[in-house]
């Protein structure tokens, strides 16, 4: 008589199952590590950035005072938006199938809260303002803060990183005496860099800060260089169609005066989590996620872009 086989004894045991859910959906961004957040109550965050400043003259003993223009204000306006997701889990499913460690409603709440973040961090950096999507650095950015990479001097198709570029775009930054607080690309702008480094033979591709996570990341300058894969790698400058930018800035300090800041509600702040309770029409409960968010760039002196790097 022949032995029992592998696939009929299968039948007579059970999986060993790992508890919880292994990450495969990952977008690096170190800098979301490191931004602050300011609570707002009301429609919006309202602030005034200077346009023109009051003249004034020297003016010699017995002169005329010519110098009565007064100060002009570009007011300012950064709204909340929602980003939010019902988690509904069959009442069935929930009762017989959250064993072993996976509690199937817990499982559907986290994805959701990760969509959310991952939601945000979009928005970060290619928000438009349009729909209900609050504006990210990519639309935040004056054009006066922004420049293009070159190819021997020659804007018009963008062209490799250079350390030259890499200067100019810093010192755009001004809004804390020229203090920089962080760059920041995708992986592909990074790798350019390290590549102009080790060029340079003398210098030292090793150069890093360690962030309050312990998490190592390359420096230039003392600058933190972040990786963060949100920002796109098909952006057109010319005849390029594989740009990428990379952007400098300052975080706010609590101020509200300088760089950017997350905001999120005063009296709700970070992403909640709610039970609505029980569907009227099927067995299902439903956990609704939430986040009232946006993003301000109180002065535009604290964001500073170059864009149409090519390599």
């Amino acid at each position: 008589m022949a032995s029992v086989t592998l696939v009929e004894s299968a039948k007579l045991a059970l999986d060993d199952l790992v508890a919880g859910i292994i990450e495969n959906i990952i977008t690096v961004n170190h800098m979301f590590e490191m931004i602050p957040f300011d609570g707002i109550d009301g429609n919006s965050l309202a602030y005034n950035r200077e346009n023109v400043l009051g003249d004034v003259e020297t003016l010699g003993v017995g002169g005329t005072i010519a110098a009565k223009a007064a100060a002009t204000f570009t007011k300012v306006n950064s709204s909340l938006t929602t980003i939010i997701g019902d988690a509904e889990v069959n009442g069935l499913i929930q009762a017989t199938r959250s064993s072993d460690g996976n509690d199937q409603t817990a499982v559907q709440i986290a994805s959701k809260a990760k969509s959310a973040g991952r939601s945000f961090q979009q928005q970060l950096i290619t928000g438009d303002g349009t729909g209900d999507d609050f504006t990210g650095l990519e639309n935040l950015v004056a054009g006066s803060q922004s420049i293009v990479q070159d190819t021997a001097g020659v804007e018009t198709n963008g062209g490799d990183l250079s350390l030259e570029k890499m200067d100019e775009l810093i010192d755009l930054v001004t809004d804390k005496d020229g203090n920089v607080d962080y760059l920041t690309g995708n992986a592909r702008t990074l790798r350019s860099y390290y590549s102009l480094l080790r060029a340079l033979g003398g210098a030292s591709i090793m150069d890093s800060i360690t962030l309050p996570s312990g998490t190592s990341i390359s420096a230039y300058r003392g600058i933190p260089l972040f990786r963060n894969d949100y920002v796109p790698v098909n952006q057109t400058t010319g005849s390029l169609t594989t740009g990428a930018t990379l952007y400098a800035g300052t975080f706010d300090d609590g101020s509200r005066s300088s760089g950017i800041a997350g905001l999120t509600a005063q009296n709700a702040s970070g992403i909640a989590v709610v039970s609505v309770g029980e569907s009227e029409t099927k067995d299902e409960h439903i956990t609704r996620v939430k986040w009232y968010c946006g993003l301000a760039l109180f002065s535009e002196k604290g964001l500073a872009a170059l864009t149409g790097i090519a390599n």
